[in-house]
């Protein structure tokens, strides 16, 4: 079975982080070309403007930087609905929920995220790698 990937938000916002081990971490996740969704970069631009005080040059530059590296599924009808299933039978948020389903209909295996409980598996098939220290991807 090949895997494929998605990233959530907060790996990709590790990517210009400061803390060291997330920022090398979340920067490996990314070369491998993840997935992401257009809710993803949204929320990443919405952070930049907000909370890390970024111009929207900067921000909008750092969406399109992302973009490049990754893969950039669509947030359609489907996936709302998927999400809608996803946020009822296993009582997440509206917004993992769409991270959820934008991933397991872009087939994924792994989603990369730190939002998510440790060991759930979503529709026997997405298993969220929820912490940074047990993804396998960071040597020491």
């Amino acid at each position: 079975m090949i895997e494929k990937f998605f990233a959530d938000t907060n790996i990709v916002l590790y990517t210009i982080g400061r803390d060291i081990y997330k920022l090398e971490t979340a920067r490996k996740i990314i070369s491998t070309k993840p997935l992401i969704s257009v809710q993803v970069i949204n929320e990443s631009v919405n952070v930049c403007l907000r909370k890390l005080a970024f111009t929207k040059e900067k921000a909008y530059f750092f969406a399109d930087n992302i973009m490049r590296r990754t893969i950039v599924v669509s947030v359609d009808e489907s996936t709302v609905r998927k999400s809608a299933e996803i946020a009822i039978k296993y009582q997440t948020s509206n917004w993992d929920a769409l991270i959820i389903a934008a991933a397991i209909l872009s087939d994924c295996n792994i989603l990369y995220s730190e939002d998510l409980q440790h060991g759930q598996k979503f529709e026997d098939k997405l298993t969220p790698i929820p912490s940074l220290n047990k993804i396998g991807l960071y040597q020491n």
